[in-house]
């Protein structure tokens, strides 16, 4: 797979870059940069290396149209700042405001384009479409640049149809992100832990039916984990419940069992009445929720326990918060357990956050990017890695 050296000497050509800058955003605030900063190392390599760079990227989910709540405009001004340089902004795709400021830049200077699915092509289905955006795409640049691993798993325009078509090549952020899976799927240090959270078991079974004959040890946290007390018989009150995951759950219970593989659930939940940070709550075994609550956070004797199934681990992959983090009293689950990632990385332990909920969910409890192993962009990229599938993104850069 070719990485930027591939490209060679770029100073005076347009490079494409397609990163990740999928933030979160309250109004035209953006409240998490973490993605934006993991951009920046690739992007500033190649300005200083001479290159005309042209970013581009989405956010949100827009249906193919221009939304004013879904416009990159902050992204450009948060990037100039971390970049300590002007980033131009196209305000279209591919239009005559793109073919303006591509046209205007100089070595070393850095473009940033619209959201790329302000249209339609970005996304389509037929590939007849997709050809024709990617072929405006590539009509702006000399050579393209896939920085953007939490889309890598999509065969969109920008990820895909894009590499075909000019001398293409692999990021600092793409790379760091696959180094790292390797080392989660290919013989990975002993013990392996991975603790998996989130809303919705269906979500991630495809990643437990291959991890369980990988790793050592499952942790399970979320909403998911009541799918996996109904498979054991116990009344989960009104939490959130997937019912046509529940015998999954039954077969990867018993598949553990035989296998040795241990898959850990909470002995005590923290409920509330209701979804909300100032409902009645309580603390009440695992096997006896109310019919009337609903399960919001792993409880402390729980926390306890999970931190110190990690405690003597080598490898730990964790994706999903524990319960309802963004609300205090249900905060203290995932808390403890990124306390205890943070512990196991001091003691040598490679240790990946995997993406979105719970990249979000560390940095918003106080912790630092640099107290982990690895803050991984791309949580569904991760995933689909994990489950062992082939990833559209890479496949083709694999082809260069």
């Amino acid at each position: 797979m070719s990485d930027l050296a591939s490209l060679g000497d770029v100073r005076g050509k347009r490079v494409l870059v397609r990163s990740d800058l999928n933030v979160p955003l309250d109004g035209t605030t953006i409240t998490d940069d973490g993605r934006i900063r993991a951009s920046v190392p690739t992007i500033q390599a190649l300005a200083e290396a001479g290159a005309r760079v042209i970013v581009c990227a989405h956010l949100g989910r827009p249906k193919g149209a221009p939304e004013d709540r879904y416009s990159l405009a902050p992204v450009a001004g948060r990037l100039a700042e971390l970049l300590g340089r002007p980033v131009a902004f196209a305000t279209d795709t591919v239009g005559e405001s793109a073919h303006a400021i591509v046209g205007a830049l100089g070595d070393g200077e850095v473009a940033l384009l619209e959201n790329l699915r302000f249209n339609p092509g970005e996304t389509a289905k037929a590939e007849e479409d997709r050809a024709a955006f990617a072929d405006a795409l590539a009509s702006l640049a000399d050579a393209y640049v896939s920085d953007g691993f939490g889309v890598v798993h999509r065969a969109q325009a920008s990820v895909y149809d894009i590499a075909t078509r000019l001398p293409a090549a692999m990021g600092g952020l793409v790379a760091a992100e696959v180094d790292v899976l390797r080392r989660l799927t290919k013989d990975p240090q002993r013990p392996y832990a991975v603790v998996l959270g989130g809303a919705k078991v269906a979500d991630k079974l495809a990643v437990i039916d291959n991890l369980l004959g990988k790793a050592d040890r499952l942790l399970i946290g979320g909403g998911m984990l009541f799918t996996f007390l109904a498979a054991q018989g116990h009344e989960v009150g009104t939490s959130l419940l997937d019912t046509e995951s529940i015998e999954a759950c039954k077969g990867y219970l018993q598949r553990a069992a035989e296998t040795g593989v241990q898959i850990i659930l909470p002995t005590d939940i923290v409920c509330g009445r209701t979804f909300s940070a100032d409902t009645e709550t309580a603390v009440v075994a695992a096997d006896d929720i109310p019919a009337d609550m609903m399960g919001l956070d792993i409880g402390p004797e729980s926390a306890a326990a999970y931190a110190a199934a990690l405690a003597d681990a080598r490898t730990v992959f964790w994706n999903g918060p524990m319960g309802a983090f963004e609300m205090a009293p249900f905060a203290a689950g995932t808390k403890a357990l990124a306390q205890a990632l943070v512990e196991a990385t001091e003691a040598g332990a490679l240790t990946v956050v995997g993406g979105g909920d719970s990249a979000a969910a560390v940095r918003q409890l106080g912790f630092a990017d640099e107290q982990f192993s690895h803050i991984s962009t791309g949580g569904g990229a991760s995933l689909e890695y994990l489950e062992g599938k082939e990833l559209p993104g890479l496949a083709v850069l694999n082809a260069h």
